[in-house]
């Protein structure tokens, strides 16, 4: 069996009759499929307890996200082979911990309202491969190394390091979050997984058998940097976004590593440093992505690759064919050596530091 323990925001202030109405439909539908639990009502917060079969409760949490009255789930501990139930006889007990003016229930509203911000926050902070797993009821610091096969994505800025000198401080640091927020949801919205990041680099990695979506997110997120620099005015930092990507296939090391003051759930091995050095070789072929031989024989659908060269990348015993794409997006790619020019220019018309 699986215990889940959770807090949710109500989306609006709810009536007694509401709250009981809830419980009286849970306890039903839980009686039906074995859960038992507890639902606690207090002020803007519910705290809820579930126990029961794996399925049934990942089908009751799924449901429970995707209701309107309440938002912002946090699952505050999941434990699996649980051998025995705290609420044996509740199907789903509902308490309303009701009456504004008490201190006490001011107090268990503070402390509620402390446990769902601090989640939020630490969410902010972790890999979602960590957020998985407690998730699922396991200790990411017992997962063990493991070799296995990924592909993997490196996105990083052109002219990043020219850009921060030249620049105030808070205007680069609006152009990297931008830059770094749409990556991120786009390779989540294709399936890949955010592992690090590196300065103004992403890390990420996708499954074996993924080498097509991991090419539509690079093909996505240069199509949302070119929107993002035509809607911008012409002296605002965004008109110098643009960026490379590297897309490398094959075996890599996933598990924890760190120390005991910071740990990190992530990649490692060659894989990902080619990946890096294909990144980095963008600048040289003139095209905004450069793919490794691994992944063009990895697609599963048909791609208008091309051959950029033979390159003697740090760490190969050998020239290994690099490949692009003919595609339009691949074409909107400034080289380093004019938008630092461009870069400069902006700073001497405006004065360094300046707003721009």
């Amino acid at each position: 069996m699986k215990r889940i323990i959770y807090i949710s925001t109500v989306n609006r202030h709810m009536t007694e009759e509401e709250i009981d109405g809830i419980g009286q439909v849970s306890a039903r539908n839980n009686r039906e499929v074995g859960i038992t639990g507890v639902l606690i009502s207090v002020h803007d917060y519910f705290f809820q307890v579930l126990e029961g079969d794996e399925d049934a409760i990942a089908k009751v949490i799924e449901r429970i996200r995707r209701d309107p009255r309440h938002r912002d789930l946090h699952i505050l501990k999941a434990e699996t082979e649980i051998a025995e139930r705290h609420f044996p006889k509740w199907s789903m007990r509902t308490i309303r911990l009701a009456g504004s003016g008490d201190l006490i229930l001011q107090a268990i509203r503070d402390m509620l309202q402390n446990i769902a911000e601090s989640h939020r926050i630490i969410e902010r902070y972790t890999q979602p491969s960590v957020l998985q797993f407690l998730t699922e009821g396991i200790n990411p610091l017992s997962v063990p190394p493991r070799k296995t096969e990924k592909i993997v994505l490196f996105c990083d800025m052109v002219g990043f390091s020219y850009l921060s000198d030249l620049f105030p401080v808070e205007q680069v640091a609006d152009v990297v979050n931008a830059f770094l927020e749409v990556c991120s949801i786009t390779i989540a919205e294709h399936g890949g997984v955010v592992a690090k990041y590196v300065g103004d680099c992403a890390i990420a990695y996708f499954e074996q058998g993924q080498a097509d979506e991991a090419i539509a997110a690079c093909l996505e997120v240069l199509r949302r940097v070119r929107d993002m620099r035509g809607k911008t005015h012409d002296c605002h930092l965004m008109k110098f976004l643009y960026c490379g990507f590297g897309v490398a296939a094959g075996t890599v090391i996933e598990g924890n590593f760190g120390s005991s003051v910071k740990m990190d759930y992530t990649v490692l091995g060659g894989t990902v440093n080619m990946a890096a050095r294909l990144e980095a070789l963008t600048r040289e072929i003139g095209k905004p992505l450069a793919l490794s031989e691994s992944v063009v024989q990895g697609v599963r659908q048909q791609w208008p690759f091309v051959h950029a060269g033979d390159f003697q990348l740090k760490g190969a015993g050998r020239s290994c064919p690099v490949y692009s794409l003919d595609d339009p997006l691949l074409g909107d790619f400034k080289a380093h050596a004019d938008l630092v020019g461009e870069m400069r220019q902006a700073c001497g018309v405006l004065g360094v530091g300046q707003d721009v």
